[in-house]
């Protein structure tokens, strides 16, 4: 899918001609901390209400300003992937989308980024979840797909990252819940399961509530 998919049509846009002081009143009436400027459909700038609020002559028109130097943004033609790596490392609200010729094609925003995630990683299917903690050396999805198989079990999706010692965590949400014998497998396999969400949980917790039970009935 193109990030031009998923364009939200309630983002509004300001002119340069605008004033900082009206650009803050849209930013407060369309709950947005930033907005694109546009003038004869091209794309301009995005600026911020921090900024705004920090400029000495809001009651002037934008143009007249240094605001419009800011200007992220993402082809229409791009991933949402890459719209929410830039979203969250810029922390906006709001991304411009634009075509080759840097004219404005729309914005989207977190929210809908975020719900496009949820709904397209598995995330909302039923199942359980595995982290396994792997030396970067030894990481193959090869392998870890192959030990998923050969118990039948489904990846719908895969989130690898370096934590804090160098290591890597590979999240794995599965199409079921049962995971007593793809752990196992995964251990016989030498693997660090380093955390379970799932049956094997539950029936953890069953266990322990039995015991503390026993105890009690012992005393």
């Amino acid at each position: 899918m193109n990030i031009d998919q998923l364009i939200s049509p309630i983002v509004p846009v300001l002119l340069p001609a605008d004033t900082g002081t009206h650009a803050l009143e849209v930013m407060e009436d369309s709950s947005f901390s930033e907005l694109p400027v546009v003038s004869d459909d091209q794309y301009v700038a995005l600026v911020q209400e921090h900024d705004i609020l920090d400029w000495k002559s809001p009651q002037e028109a934008l143009s007249a300003s240094t605001l419009l130097n800011y200007r992220p943004a993402i082809a229409a033609s791009g991933h949402p992937f890459e719209a929410l790596r830039i979203v969250h490392q810029m922390n906006l609200s709001v991304l411009p989308v634009i075509d080759h010729e840097l004219k404005y094609i729309g914005s989207v925003t977190k929210d809908k980024l975020l719900s496009y995630m949820t709904e397209n990683s598995g995330i909302e299917n039923p199942g359980g979840i595995i982290v396994l903690e792997i030396p970067p050396r030894n990481y193959t999805l090869y392998e870890i797909a192959r030990i998923c198989e050969n118990e039948d079990v489904i990846i719908l999706n895969l989130q690898v990252h370096t934590n804090e010692t160098g290591m890597l965590e590979v999240t794995l949400k599965l199409n079921r819940s049962s995971l007593d014998a793809v752990v196992s497998s995964f251990e016989r396999h030498k693997y660090h399961v380093k955390e379970v969400y799932g049956d094997e949980n539950k029936k953890d917790d069953l266990t322990d509530k039995y015991n503390l039970l026993m105890n009690y009935l012992n005393m």
